[in-house]
């Protein structure tokens, strides 16, 4: 049953989407598919906030068994769905862009480093830029987002000086960078640990978000910039703004030195 859902997947889903079910449904066989035998399997995960994700996929693969007409009735419907933790994530800073510039060793890593900044591009976008899909006349980039759509990122006149100079060297590769995105991932965790705080594409997007929202921007504005679909997670991701800006007001109140 686990191969005929994923083939019944719409066209045009991710292979990021479709491992994320084959992944989390993996796990799940061999249970029974009831509400009692759904809500064992998630009260036995040892995964935190995780557990969410296997829910999600439960719920799809049990919504597509009963259209199929493969169970009578949808158990998920008697699933309450699991609680998150709902945690301030690390987001990307002005001020830690300027360490994180500093300590990349190569003009390479410092392009992406600015590019993810800029854009807050996703592994895989930033992983398939070719340079034909960057316009120098309007500082923007065509990426391929979630659901296989087109779309564009910004990027700042500095960054589109740092990769003209690497492009003047490294113009043969078929992508920008020739890297996959894991290799991408490593290199930002090694990042990571060199300047002491988290360093990763996520937190790049968060601080995205975040950094446009302290400058004005609609949660909207940032939502089409962005290239999300929604603005569920812009919402989500500019939560921690009015907490962080009320402790930088509270600390010059109280003559915080820093």
């Amino acid at each position: 049953m686990l191969d005929a859902f994923l083939a019944s997947r719409r066209q045009g889903m991710s292979n990021h989407t479709l491992l994320f079910y084959q992944r989390c449904l993996s796990k799940a066989i061999g249970i029974e598919l009831s509400p009692q035998g759904i809500n064992l399997f998630l009260a036995n995960l040892k995964c935190g906030n995780a557990k969410h994700s296997y829910f999600r996929a439960i719920r799809a693969f049990c919504n597509w068994s009963y259209k199929e007409g493969l169970v009578k009735d949808n158990p998920i419907d008697r699933v309450d769905t699991p609680i998150v933790a709902k945690k301030l994530l690390p987001s990307i800073t002005p001020e830690q862009f300027s360490l994180l510039i500093e300590a990349t060793d190569n003009l390479r890593d410092k392009c992406i480093v600015s590019l993810l900044f800029d854009s807050g591009l996703r592994l895989s976008e930033i992983a398939n830029i070719a340079p034909s899909n960057i316009d120098w006349d309007s500082n923007t980039l065509r990426v391929v987002v979630k659901g296989n759509r087109e779309a564009k990122a910004v990027f700042t006149p500095k960054t589109a000086t740092l990769l003209k100079t690497y492009l003047a060297n490294n113009g043969h590769n078929p992508t920008l960078f020739g890297m996959k995105p894991r290799g991408i991932q490593d290199m930002l965790s090694k990042l990571s640990v060199k300047v002491g705080f988290p360093c990763n594409a996520h937190s790049f997007r968060r601080g995205f978000a975040c950094n446009l929202h302290r400058k004005g921007l609609s949660t909207l504005s940032i939502m089409h910039l962005g290239r999300w679909s929604s603005l569920d997670m812009v919402e989500r991701y500019t939560k921690s703004i009015t907490f962080d800006d009320c402790i930088e007001l509270y600390q010059k109140a109280n003559g915080y030195t820093g």
